[in-house]
């Protein structure tokens, strides 16, 4: 597996060894082992899956809240997207930066996100497949988000939105600006 540093800590960018022939492929999507040597303790619980039809589907920035905080293990098995996180841990030197990572079917990489980020994705394929793994299961009552388009956060989605409008949820619509949040996550408690 080769690792990618974000410049965020804890955040990495994973690409896995594949084994590729006429036939297809073959890839080892988790090892708890490879995990460990990264000095990532997960002890996965979850795995969620998501189709998206449309080009511009955006979803986020989510995440939840202690005691339900989660890790994520994110990939993508049909399609493309791109995928950004913002650090919403306060006391860390990339507080309030985010990083963007483009996640497809062809390129084989996950990123591996720590508690305490803020996560997104828009998809840039029609028909995409996105699947992730999380170390804790959802909880209604500590969900919480910011803005996809907050100017703060200073992400420009306009490549990735091809001259459109992104297709939202209602609750994706309504979510607060970064200013107005008081972050719960701690750097050094992660």
């Amino acid at each position: 597996m080769q690792v990618y540093e974000t410049g965020f800590s804890g955040l990495f960018v994973l690409e896995p060894k594949v084994f590729q022939d006429e036939r297809g492929f073959f890839l080892e999507s988790y090892n708890k082992d490879s995990f460990r040597l990264l000095d990532i303790e997960c002890d996965f619980v979850q795995d969620n899956h998501a189709y998206s039809k449309d080009l511009g589907v955006l979803r986020g920035f989510h995440f939840q809240r202690p005691p339900m905080a989660q890790a994520k293990l994110v990939w993508v098995t049909r399609g493309a997207v791109l995928d950004v996180v913002i650090d919403l841990r306060l006391g860390s030197v990339t507080y309030g930066k985010y990083a963007p990572v483009v996640l497809s079917a062809s390129n084989f990489k996950r990123m591996f996100i720590p508690k305490g980020f803020g996560h997104a994705y828009i998809t840039i394929m029609p028909d995409t497949e996105f699947q992730y793994k999380v170390d804790a299961p959802y909880s209604p009552d500590h969900e919480g988000g910011i803005a996809w388009d907050d100017p703060t956060i200073g992400m420009d989605w306009t490549p990735a939105l091809h001259g459109q409008k992104p297709i939202l949820s209602e609750k994706d619509r309504r979510l607060s600006r970064f200013v107005d949040f008081h972050s719960p996550f701690i750097y050094e408690d992660y």
